[in-house]
């Protein structure tokens, strides 16, 4: 079994909301990656997502994309998120995801990218631009089925229930729910209409979801506690490494994620 679902069991089990947290390889250095995801396992965290560094990142706001233009101009390139992804499976026991742009998959050979993944013990692959209508010519979701990775849907606000009955069909693990339109980025408040957002997807797409975009609070997660079953920091957590010092990021990471973790549903 795939140890996302795995994970998502035990979840379940212990009666709450689950935790993904995003980290971007190589920031703040490719050398404190490693650490930085062991600390997240360490809190309590049940899935990280490691977003490989691109240049024009669509859906990342400025936090993510300042973080990624740090990371390419240090010389991240995508193997090393293979040889990071490596070691890190061996050290960690919690589910590790890639979340890339297809550009990087495509430019590295789809099944060539999927198979490495694999190797590299990747749970899943989270491409948000990977469209379902070019499955026949790129074959994307055919070489994750291949290789025991489970290829996160993406939906949002706009996707229509035709969209969201297309994705209940090919999706696996959990469903990634953008809690509103536009860019990643913390916030001081959800929107509004997440509730019965997230009701209208449950009621197409019977899997666990995510939900990421501007999570980065207790309240927040508590909001989310009745309608979803995963919560993703992205945005928040890179803030606080952006305003750590060297020595004290792991410290404030740790007491960032602390009152995050263990939230009821």
């Amino acid at each position: 079994m795939n140890k996302i679902n795995v994970q998502l069991d035990k979840i379940r089990s212990e009666n709450r909301v689950g935790l993904m947290t995003h980290v971007i390889v190589g920031y703040p250095t490719l050398n404190e990656t490693i650490p930085v995801v062991k600390a997240m396992e360490e809190s309590g965290v049940d899935f990280v997502e490691l977003q490989i560094p691109f240049s024009d990142p669509l859906a990342d706001g400025p936090t993510i994309m300042k973080a990624c233009e740090q990371s390419l101009a240090q010389g991240t390139k995508v193997k090393d998120a293979f040889e990071i992804a490596t070691k890190l499976t061996k050290e960690v026991s919690i589910p590790i995801l890639f979340m890339a742009y297809f550009n990087t998959v495509f430019r590295y050979g789809t099944e060539k990218f999927c198979k490495a993944a694999k190797k590299a013990g990747i749970s899943g692959l989270l491409v948000p631009d990977m469209p379902i209508e070019e499955e026949d010519a790129e074959r994307f979701l055919a070489f994750c089925k291949q290789n025991d990775l489970h290829a996160v849907r993406v939906v949002s606000p706009a996707s229509t229930d035709e969209r969201l009955i297309k994705n209940a069909k090919i999706a696996e693990g959990f469903v990634y729910c953008t809690a509103r339109q536009g860019i990643t980025g913390a916030q001081k408040e959800l929107d509004p209409t997440i509730e019965s957002y997230l009701q209208r997807v449950h009621a197409q797409i019977n899997l666990p979801l995510a939900v990421g975009f501007g999570i980065s609070k207790r309240e927040h997660i508590m909001a989310l506690a009745p309608h979803a079953e995963v919560a993703v920091i992205g945005s928040a957590l890179i803030d606080t490494l952006h305003e750590s010092t060297p020595r004290d990021r792991i410290k404030n990471v740790k007491a960032f994620l602390k009152p995050l973790v263990g939230i009821a549903r």
